[in-house]
């Protein structure tokens, strides 16, 4: 999957992931720092990529318009403010694993993802010595 990094995530996590073989472009390299929402959102389509941020009320809200207008989309993956946004690395772990377990090539049009507590809580304790069950997402997606 690809991935278009919103700019209320660090552009750090997409250096990561392009170094685990991830297809990812933050909006800083993008050269879309400060633009607004829909404009990401329009870009991340444009170019077939998920988009992934920690804005959820707007994205959410902006995934419903683009169904209702028939605008193209490829998914959005939010990161819950639960994470703290400076973790680059384990956020970036989480996005990894994440993609590890959707190996398609985009999220189904005007879904959006959430990255579940137990998928993160998983990503953290890994090689701690505890144990969790395989990871889940809360998925929601919008159909006509």
């Amino acid at each position: 999957m690809k991935y278009y990094i919103d700019e209320d995530i660090s552009p750090t996590i997409a250096e990561i992931l392009k170094k685990h073989h991830i297809d990812a472009i933050s909006a800083y390299e993008a050269g879309m720092a400060q633009a607004a929402d829909i404009e990401h959102l329009r870009r991340a389509a444009s170019e077939r990529r998920c988009l992934i941020t920690r804005n959820r009320n707007d994205y959410i809200r902006l995934t419903v318009q683009f169904f209702n207008e028939h605008l193209p989309h490829n998914g959005v993956l939010i990161i819950p403010y639960t994470l703290p946004g400076d973790k680059f690395s384990f956020i970036a772990k989480a996005i990894i694993k994440y993609d590890s377990k959707h190996p398609q090539d985009s999220l189904e049009p005007y879904t959006f993802d959430f990255l579940e507590a137990k998928f993160l809580f998983e990503t953290l304790t890994k090689g701690r010595g505890m144990a969790m069950t395989s990871p889940t997402c809360l998925k929601s997606s919008f159909r006509a």
